[in-house]
């Protein structure tokens, strides 16, 4: 089957005359074309800002913290570190007096 072509200026009076009616099905029968054909147009026509915004703009910087973030967040960083080595400390003590106690329970 092949894909018929519209020009560009009729997708447009399409969605703007979607805009206007608030209703895509009764425009894409009025015009005798597929709904999602109709709906992928107006999805495409969303986008289009985006092309159109400058290269520069569109660029993503890394956030890098300054030297007293850096050092705040390494100190929590250390922090936690040891909190979770003594819990874990702590979690291998209680099995190993479970496994004492109770031979035949699982500990893990």
């Amino acid at each position: 089957m092949k894909r018929k072509r519209y020009p560009k200026n009729f997708k447009e009076q399409l969605i703007k005359e979607v805009q206007e009616v608030g209703n895509a099905i009764s425009v894409a029968k009025r015009h005798d074309i597929n709904v999602k054909t109709l709906y992928r147009w107006i999805q495409d026509s969303k986008h289009k800002a985006w092309e159109q915004t400058d290269a520069n703009a569109k660029k993503v910087t890394a956030y890098i913290p300054s030297p007293q973030e850096f050092r705040q967040v390494e100190k929590e960083n250390n922090t936690l570190k040891k909190l979770l080595g003594e819990k874990d400390l702590e979690i291998s003590i209680l099995r190993d007096l479970v496994k004492k106690s109770r031979p035949g329970y699982p500990t893990e």
